[in-house]
């Protein structure tokens, strides 16, 4: 394990000490909790993007059918 020095406005320490209270955990395991959260999210991301990128690229209409018109996608009457 690393250590890392933090600085963080009172407002969000004070928040912090608070959470690692009500987690009965450090304020240090919370930093590091959110961060490897925040990196996993990250690292799913960018996985499902290249998934995304690296597929076969194909038309919309790609069956010949027309696209459809402005009407039909913008329709909302079955929301008011």
């Amino acid at each position: 394990m690393g250590n890392v020095t933090v600085t963080l406005e009172e407002d969000v320490a004070r928040w912090a000490r608070i959470r690692a209270a009500q987690l009965d955990i450090s304020v240090s395991r919370v930093r590091g909790d959110l961060l490897q959260e925040q990196r996993r999210r990250r690292v799913t991301y960018e996985t499902e993007m290249r998934k995304f990128l690296a597929r076969e690229h194909r038309a919309i209409d790609a069956d010949g059918s027309a696209y459809p018109s402005r009407d039909p996608l913008h329709d909302r009457t079955d929301r008011r």
